[in-house]
Parts: C-alpha cells; sequence; structure tokens
C-alpha cells in the first residue's frame, strides 16, 4: 500500500528532510495495516525496519509485564517505535485497525545523513533540477552499499570527482588496467564483452548504476567495455580512494570453519574461478560459475536472494565475485585465504590413518 509524502511530513525527523527527499522515501515505504489483537513485532524480533504508527493505537508489552501505550494521534504518534534490535517488547494492536509503516533503517540512516550533508554551502554534488539527485537516491538503494557505514558516505561523496562523457565516448576498455570506479550521474551506457570471439552486449546502465569495481576488487584487468549511449556525467574515484572508503566495508568476509557451518545450514558454494582450475581441484559439493560469466550465468545456479560462499584461490576474485552479487540482491560472503584456506582447515580435522 503506498503512503502519500505528505503523511512523512508531519513525523520526526523526516519532517527536517528536502520534500523530494521524502518523496522518495514514500516510494520505498512499506504500509500494512493490522487487525485489534495483531502483534506487529514481537520480543526478541529481529528485523531491519524502523516503524512508525500511522494510524490507530498500539501496546508495547515488556517481557517483565510493563507496558506503554503507542497512539499514532498523540504527540508521541510522531516518534518511531524504539528502534533497539533485538525488540524488547511486544507490539500489539489495542484499536479495531492500525497502520504501520515500515522503512528500511539503514537506508533511512543514508537518506538523512546525505539530505544534511547536501545542505553545506560547499557541497558541489548537488543537484537543483528536478530529478538531479535520482542517482544518488538509487545508489544509496543498492544492495551493494546496504553495509556501507554513515560516516563512510560523507568520505565518498568528498572524493566523487565529476567527469563530463560525450556519446559513444569509450570510458575503459576490456583488457586495460584498473584505475577508476564510476557512478553514472546522468546519461546511458551500454556495456560490452568478447564472448564466443565477438563483443557482445551484456547490460545497459543508467543513473545510480556503477561500474568498474570488479577489477579495483581482484586486481585484475578490466574484464569489459563500457561505451557511453547518450552523453552525461560521471562520479568516479580512484583506486586509493575506492579502496579506503567503500572497498572494507562492502565485503564481508569469513573464515573457512564459518564458510562451512553456512554451507551446512543451507548456503550455496560457489567457485568463481575459471572452469579448468575447479576441475584439477575444487571444494566438494560447490558450483562453478567464472567471474567474467558471473552477471550472465548467475540465474541459471543460484535462486533469488540466495544465501551464497564464494571463493577462489587467494581470495580477490571472490571479493570482485561477492560485490558482484551483492549488488544483484544475493546474501554473500568471501572466503577469507580462499581455496587453499579451506583445504588446510580440512586437512586439519580429518584424523589421521
Amino acid at each position: 500500500m503506498p503512503v502519500p509524502a505528505t503523511e512523512l511530513a508531519r513525523l520526526f525527523p523526516l519532517e527536517s528532510l528536502r520534500q523530494e527527499t521524502r518523496d522518495q522515501l514514500a516510494r520505498e515505504a512499506l504500509v500494512s495495516e493490522y487487525q485489534r489483537g495483531d502483534n506487529v513485532f514481537e520480543a526478541g524480533d529481529l528485523d531491519d525496519d524502523t516503524i512508525y504508527l500511522l494510524e490507530g493505537e498500539l501496546r508495547c508489552v515488556y517481557p517483565d509485564g510493563r507496558n506503554v501505550a503507542h497512539i499514532a494521534s498523540a504527540p508521541h504518534g510522531r516518534y518511531s517505535l524504539n528502534d533497539a534490535i533485538p525488540r524488547r517488547f511486544t507490539a500489539k494492536v489495542m484499536s479495531s485497525r492500525a497502520k504501520v509503516m515500515r522503512v528500511d533503517r539503514r537506508y533511512l540512516e543514508k537518506l538523512i545523513t546525505w539530505d544534511q550533508l547536501s545542505r553545506d554551502e560547499n557541497y558541489r554534488h548537488f543537484g537543483s533540477a528536478p530529478g538531479g539527485n535520482d542517482w544518488v537516491f538509487r545508489l544509496l538503494r543498492a544492495p551493494a552499499f546496504a553495509r556501507l557505514p554513515t560516516g563512510n558516505i560523507e568520505k565518498m561523496f568528498q572524493m566523487f570527482e565529476p567527469v563530463t562523457v560525450k556519446p559513444s565516448e569509450i570510458v575503459m576498455r576490456e583488457g586495460d588496467p584498473a584505475d577508476y570506479f564510476y557512478v553514472v550521474r546522468s546519461g546511458t551506457a551500454s556495456v560490452s564483452k568478447y564472448l564466443d570471439g565477438a563483443p557482445q552486449v551484456v547490460a545497459y546502465l543508467r543513473e545510480g548504476d556503477t561500474f568498474g569495481e570488479d577489477a579495483l576488487l581482484s586486481n585484475l584487468p578490466r574484464n569489459a567495455t563500457v561505451r557511453m549511449m547518450q552523453g552525461g556525467q560521471l562520479m568516479r574515484l580512484s583506486r586509493e580512494a575506492f579502496e579506503a572508503v567503500l572497498k572494507p566495508p562492502m565485503l564481508s568476509w569469513v573464515l573457512p570453519a564459518d564458510a562451512a557451518r553456512q554451507v551446512q545450514s543451507g548456503a550455496v558454494l560457489l567457485d568463481v574461478r575459471m572452469p579448468e582450475e575447479h576441475a584439477q581441484r575444487a571444494i566438494d559439493g560447490s558450483l562453478n560459475v567464472p567471474l567474467y560469466r558471473l552477471r550472465e550465468d548467475v540465474d541459471n545456479v543460484l535462486s533469488p536472494g540466495a544465501r551464497v560462499v564464494v571463493y577462489c584461490n587467494t581470495g580477490e576474485r571472490s571479493a570482485a565475485a561477492a560485490f558482484v552479487l551483492k549488488r544483484l540482491g544475493y546474501e554473500v560472503s568471501a572466503l577469507h585465504g580462499g581455496l587453499g584456506a579451506m583445504l588446510r582447515m580440512l586437512a586439519s580435522s580429518t584424523p589421521a590413518a
């Protein structure tokens, strides 16, 4: 159920946001209706939402028996329900019906941060024209940026370097050394790769899309050519800035023992090395999709939203693969130390004959 942006204008701290930021949040928010006696959430629940009561009354019941009313029409109703995770109380509907709005907590925090930062008179990247900041909203919503600490947002925007590009201009070529990470601020581009001996377009990019991170993460040459279709503007980060601001928080590393536990609980083990490497030596039960084919073939081997542990020989290719998969909406960890670390752990846990 959509929520009017006017609803957000009475909520704290959303009333302090620019209108365009509230409009964006209204598009992203999820509104649900509940009946008397329903639980909006229970004590101990783990979730990723900031929750506002838009209509009705809730009773917040703590495990020790204490309870507090939360009424949408009361002065305190403009505040979100306590954001502590795990949830500290059970929120039960007391009115005949209740309307509740949920917003992703991390995305909300990033939008509030950007909205405040971009008010500074020295801020360089605010678009005053209608739709001029759509690229920011889409960038911050990307799954790959979910782990980006809010403090890194300011650093990222401070380090962005704008680059004007023309129609048909080639921004990077397959096989070139890696130098920059890019975000499309305006314009469109095509991504092509040599597949089966000929260049093929494999993707199109628009405002808010990113490219160039694969080679920076894997320390390998560029694996695609990006050509502008419409001219516009790109925002770029140097290798040094990317490694300082984006690379560490975007990657979730796991040690071999943790990786094994994840796989035992249902995660998919994905080998992103070349098929020849996988055939020569691999972890039992792993699937193989080489890094250069990951975007094209991943849907054939993974279910939407699957939990994945990726590995390669050393961890560099799996770092790039983890970023790609996160951007596609998968829950991903990369195996620290790569194949060698896992084989050493397996060898040490096998009883001697």
